[in-house]
């Protein structure tokens, strides 16, 4: 945590003494006085046999005084969170939250995740080194169409990869271990907005939870990252490519309406057109609303929401009941086996549930039953 002298030098912060400044201001303002201004780390992973599957990820909020982290663990049909919630202070350097620690090794090469022990009997270490080359993402925002009308828009950028990752997983006394053949994607991202504050600060706006959901998987020679392409370290293919709007057709289950299978096509800036069919793995999903996208399903703490003393908290969910599913069900990551002309992969295939049922439902354009 931060150390005590540090208050009395604010703004300043041990980051200020690294040759990094970009503007005149320390490191500590931020650019914007909006309150929903944020940084943000999230990682999902699973091991080579699909077996397990863990999402992690944390948000400092600067004009808030506000940090949170969470992690959450899918295996064998139990869902277990963890969550945890501080005061930032005045060293952004320090990552930790409660006993979610990760720690940077090498800027854009190598993170370490860890889950200290916690009342949910949920730990974990996982090395993740990354492997694809990451493409700064552009600002993401229009002039034109604040909420409300006349206000700047939201900006998001940031970037994203696949890694490899090593290590292992402790959940309800059992060990999985992570090793050869092992992966996972992260991002980090950064800016206003993305449902920071939930409904008390989303200025009668759409309260973001995400949009149409995404795709995260590797292939021997390429990546799909939602509506980019990226390549391999060394690949001689330069930057990366775009993936245009895709034609999705999806089967759900019956009794929840949450995403089972898909076929879909993406059509590449190449002109090419790829085609993966998703499989689901039995119930390996990590339910986002547990990470506070879109409130959590027993306590509706949002992203940046919680202003609180210091808290971790979490629970478990047997998720191989149909009424727990349904009842936890949002922005959701699916861990499942994918084909795309002739090459099997694992991957994940994120959707908004049962939204993403009523677009099919509705015969919305690019949704339709599979």
């Amino acid at each position: 945590m931060t150390e005590p002298h540090l208050d009395e030098q604010f703004p300043l912060s041990p980051i200020d003494d690294y040759m990094i400044h970009q503007t005149p201001d320390p490191i500590r303002v931020m650019w914007t006085g909006d309150p929903r201004a944020y940084e943000r780390y999230w990682m999902v992973c699973h091991d080579a046999a699909g077996s397990v599957v863990v999402a992690v990820g944390g948000s400092f909020y600067p004009n808030l005084d506000r940090a949170e982290a969470y992690a959450i663990v899918s295996h064998a049909g139990r869902h277990t969170s963890v969550r945890a919630f501080r005061r930032l202070g005045v060293d952004r350097t320090d990552l930790r939250v409660g006993p979610i620690a990760p720690e940077i090794i090498r800027g854009l090469r190598h993170w370490r995740f860890v889950l200290e022990d916690n009342d949910q009997d949920l730990a974990f270490e996982i090395d993740f080194e990354d492997t694809t080359r990451q493409t700064f993402r552009e600002p993401l925002s229009t002039l034109a169409h604040g909420t409300p009308p006349g206000r700047r828009n939201d900006v998001t950028t940031g970037f994203e990869g696949f890694g490899t990752v090593r290590g292992w997983v402790s959940a309800g006394g059992e060990r999985i271990e992570l090793g050869e053949g092992s992966v996972g994607t992260r991002d980090r991202h950064w800016g206003t907005g993305r449902g920071v504050g939930g409904p008390a600060l989303s200025l009668g706006g759409r309260l973001h939870v995400g949009t149409n959901g995404n795709a995260f998987v590797a292939f021997g020679d390429w990546t799909l990252w939602g509506d980019r392409v990226y390549y391999y370290f060394g690949d001689s293919r330069p930057g990366s490519g775009r993936v245009r709007r895709p034609t999705r057709r999806l089967r759900f289950e019956p009794d929840t309406n949450i995403f089972a299978e898909g076929i879909i096509d993406y059509p590449l800036d190449t002109g090419e057109v790829k085609t993966l069919h998703y499989t689901k793995i039995d119930q390996l999903t990590t339910f986002l609303r547990c990470g506070m996208y879109g409130g959590t399903p027993d306590g509706d703490i949002h992203q940046g929401s919680y202003d609180g003393p210091d808290l971790v908290e979490g629970e478990t969910y047997e998720i191989a009941r149909p009424e727990v599913r349904s009842r936890i069900a949002g922005l959701d990551e699916h861990l499942c086996v994918v084909e795309c002309d002739g090459e099997r992969s694992i991957g994940v295939y994120q959707t908004i549930d049962p939204l993403a049922y009523e677009n099919c439902a509705a015969g919305r354009a690019g949704w339709a039953f599979l």
